[in-house]
Protein backbone atom coordinates (compact mmCIF):
# COMPACT_ATOMS: atom_id res chain seq x y z
CA UNK A 1 0.00 0.00 0.00
CA UNK A 2 1.24 3.08 -0.96
CA UNK A 3 1.47 5.86 1.97
CA UNK A 4 -1.18 8.34 0.68
CA UNK A 5 -3.48 4.85 0.86
CA UNK A 6 -2.43 4.76 4.32
CA UNK A 7 -2.80 8.54 5.23
CA UNK A 8 -6.42 8.38 4.10
CA UNK A 9 -7.25 5.15 6.24
CA UNK A 10 -5.35 7.32 9.37
CA UNK A 11 -7.79 10.01 8.61
CA UNK A 12 -10.89 7.69 7.99
CA UNK A 13 -9.91 6.01 11.64
CA UNK A 14 -9.14 9.55 13.12
CA UNK A 15 -12.49 11.03 11.44
CA UNK A 16 -14.69 8.53 13.71
CA UNK A 17 -12.49 9.09 16.74
CA UNK A 18 -13.23 12.79 16.18
CA UNK A 19 -16.86 12.42 15.26
CA UNK A 20 -17.44 10.02 18.21
CA UNK A 21 -16.05 12.70 20.50
CA UNK A 22 -18.78 14.26 22.50
CA UNK A 23 -18.88 18.17 23.15
CA UNK A 24 -19.09 17.36 26.75
CA UNK A 25 -15.64 15.43 26.75
CA UNK A 26 -13.55 18.42 24.93
CA UNK A 27 -12.24 19.14 28.60
CA UNK A 28 -11.14 16.01 29.34
CA UNK A 29 -7.56 15.29 29.87
CA UNK A 30 -6.04 13.33 27.30
CA UNK A 31 -2.97 10.31 27.82
CA UNK A 32 -0.90 13.62 26.24
CA UNK A 33 -0.54 15.25 29.62
CA UNK A 34 -0.17 18.90 28.46
CA UNK A 35 -3.60 18.49 26.65
CA UNK A 36 -6.92 18.00 26.82
CA UNK A 37 -9.22 16.53 24.30
CA UNK A 38 -9.90 19.67 22.43
CA UNK A 39 -6.33 20.41 22.45
CA UNK A 40 -5.02 17.35 20.99
CA UNK A 41 -7.87 17.43 18.30
CA UNK A 42 -6.49 21.49 17.74
CA UNK A 43 -3.44 20.39 17.42
CA UNK A 44 -3.91 17.55 14.64
CA UNK A 45 -6.10 20.15 12.57
CA UNK A 46 -3.55 22.93 13.07
CA UNK A 47 -1.00 20.06 11.97
CA UNK A 48 -3.00 18.69 9.05
CA UNK A 49 -3.18 22.32 7.87
CA UNK A 50 0.61 22.82 8.64
CA UNK A 51 1.51 19.59 6.34
CA UNK A 52 -0.98 21.23 3.14
CA UNK A 53 0.12 24.59 3.34
CA UNK A 54 3.86 22.65 3.40
CA UNK A 55 3.41 20.50 0.53
CA UNK A 56 1.59 23.28 -1.59
CA UNK A 57 3.88 25.94 -0.91
CA UNK A 58 7.29 24.57 0.22
CA UNK A 59 7.23 25.88 3.83
CA UNK A 60 4.56 28.05 6.37
CA UNK A 61 5.07 31.65 6.54
CA UNK A 62 5.92 32.57 10.61
CA UNK A 63 2.92 34.36 11.50
CA UNK A 64 0.94 31.21 10.09
CA UNK A 65 2.88 28.36 11.80
CA UNK A 66 2.51 30.54 15.36
CA UNK A 67 -1.61 30.47 14.60
CA UNK A 68 -1.64 26.66 13.63
CA UNK A 69 0.69 25.40 16.36
CA UNK A 70 -0.74 27.61 19.30
CA UNK A 71 -3.80 28.97 18.02
CA UNK A 72 -7.62 28.25 18.13
CA UNK A 73 -7.87 25.76 15.00
CA UNK A 74 -11.23 24.80 15.68
CA UNK A 75 -13.54 27.63 16.64
CA UNK A 76 -16.97 26.55 17.26
CA UNK A 77 -16.99 23.45 14.90
CA UNK A 78 -14.57 21.46 16.06
CA UNK A 79 -15.67 17.93 13.45
CA UNK A 80 -15.68 20.63 10.64
CA UNK A 81 -12.45 22.46 11.03
CA UNK A 82 -10.56 18.51 11.36
CA UNK A 83 -12.34 17.44 8.23
CA UNK A 84 -11.38 21.03 6.91
CA UNK A 85 -7.81 20.79 7.46
CA UNK A 86 -7.44 17.09 7.18
CA UNK A 87 -9.27 16.70 3.42
CA UNK A 88 -6.78 19.71 2.55
CA UNK A 89 -4.07 17.44 3.95
CA UNK A 90 -4.71 14.71 1.59
CA UNK A 91 -5.39 16.63 -1.44
CA UNK A 92 -2.00 18.38 -1.13
CA UNK A 93 -0.16 14.84 -0.85
CA UNK A 94 -2.23 13.42 -3.62
CA UNK A 95 -1.22 15.92 -6.07
CA UNK A 96 1.24 14.94 -8.58
CA UNK A 97 4.73 15.16 -7.97
CA UNK A 98 3.89 16.35 -4.51
CA UNK A 99 5.99 13.20 -2.52
CA UNK A 100 9.00 14.85 -4.47
CA UNK A 101 9.13 17.92 -3.42
CA UNK A 102 11.12 19.16 -0.23
CA UNK A 103 9.17 20.66 2.55
CA UNK A 104 10.75 22.70 5.22
CA UNK A 105 8.69 21.81 8.87
CA UNK A 106 9.34 23.53 12.31
CA UNK A 107 12.28 20.82 12.97
CA UNK A 108 13.70 20.57 9.50
CA UNK A 109 13.88 20.23 5.90
CA UNK A 110 12.80 17.13 4.36
CA UNK A 111 11.25 14.88 1.43
CA UNK A 112 7.55 15.30 0.97
CA UNK A 113 7.60 11.63 1.72
CA UNK A 114 9.04 12.05 4.81
CA UNK A 115 6.85 14.39 5.76
CA UNK A 116 4.24 12.28 4.85
CA UNK A 117 5.19 9.41 7.00
CA UNK A 118 5.51 11.87 10.26
CA UNK A 119 1.95 13.04 9.59
CA UNK A 120 0.57 8.83 9.64
CA UNK A 121 2.27 8.51 12.70
CA UNK A 122 1.39 11.80 14.50
CA UNK A 123 -1.88 11.70 13.83
CA UNK A 124 -2.89 7.71 14.82
CA UNK A 125 -0.97 8.78 17.81
CA UNK A 126 -3.47 11.54 18.68
CA UNK A 127 -6.34 9.57 17.13
CA UNK A 128 -4.97 6.88 19.91
CA UNK A 129 -4.77 9.70 22.75
CA UNK A 130 -8.51 11.26 21.87
CA UNK A 131 -9.85 7.23 21.88
CA UNK A 132 -8.44 6.75 25.19
CA UNK A 133 -9.88 9.91 26.76
CA UNK A 134 -13.43 9.53 25.71
CA UNK A 135 -13.67 5.76 25.84
CA UNK A 136 -13.60 5.09 22.50
CA UNK A 137 -11.76 2.50 20.10
CA UNK A 138 -9.53 2.16 17.17
CA UNK A 139 -10.79 -1.12 15.55
CA UNK A 140 -8.01 -1.23 12.38
CA UNK A 141 -5.37 -2.64 14.93
CA UNK A 142 -3.62 -3.61 11.58
CA UNK A 143 -3.39 0.16 10.73
CA UNK A 144 -2.42 0.94 14.56
CA UNK A 145 0.57 -1.49 13.97
CA UNK A 146 1.17 0.14 10.50
CA UNK A 147 1.73 3.55 12.32
CA UNK A 148 3.80 2.38 14.99
CA UNK A 149 6.19 0.70 12.21
CA UNK A 150 6.13 3.81 10.79
CA UNK A 151 7.11 5.45 14.49
CA UNK A 152 9.93 3.10 14.82
CA UNK A 153 11.54 3.91 11.48
CA UNK A 154 11.42 7.93 12.37
CA UNK A 155 11.20 8.42 15.91
CA UNK A 156 14.91 8.42 17.31
CA UNK A 157 16.61 9.94 20.09
CA UNK A 158 16.77 13.65 18.19
CA UNK A 159 12.70 13.41 18.23
CA UNK A 160 12.37 12.28 22.17
CA UNK A 161 12.66 15.59 23.63
CA UNK A 162 10.03 17.63 25.67
CA UNK A 163 7.65 18.94 23.85
CA UNK A 164 7.72 16.58 20.45
CA UNK A 165 8.12 13.03 22.14
CA UNK A 166 8.78 11.99 25.44
CA UNK A 167 11.03 8.78 26.21
CA UNK A 168 8.97 5.36 25.44
CA UNK A 169 7.14 4.10 28.41
CA UNK A 170 6.63 0.12 29.14
CA UNK A 171 3.72 -1.87 28.24
CA UNK A 172 2.42 -4.85 29.61
CA UNK A 173 2.65 -7.76 27.93
CA UNK A 174 -1.05 -7.92 27.27
CA UNK A 175 -1.22 -4.79 25.64
CA UNK A 176 -3.58 -3.72 22.82
CA UNK A 177 -1.87 -2.58 19.88
CA UNK A 178 -3.73 0.82 21.23
CA UNK A 179 -1.39 0.70 24.13
CA UNK A 180 2.16 -0.14 22.37
CA UNK A 181 1.62 2.94 20.25
CA UNK A 182 0.45 5.27 22.89
CA UNK A 183 3.52 3.97 24.90
CA UNK A 184 6.58 4.13 22.44
CA UNK A 185 4.76 7.77 21.60
CA UNK A 186 5.85 8.83 25.57
CA UNK A 187 2.46 8.25 27.05
CA UNK A 188 1.79 6.15 30.25
CA UNK A 189 -0.20 3.36 29.52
Amino acid sequence: MDNVALMKQVIASTDKVVRGTEPSQLALPSPCTEWSVRDVINHITGGSTMFAVCVEEGSVPDDLLGQLMVGDNLGDDYVGAWESASTRAVAAFEAPGALDKKVKLPFGEMPAGVALNIAIFDVLTHAADIASATNQTIEDTALIETALDVGRQMVGPDLRVPGVFGPEQPAPQDATPTMRLLAFAGRKV
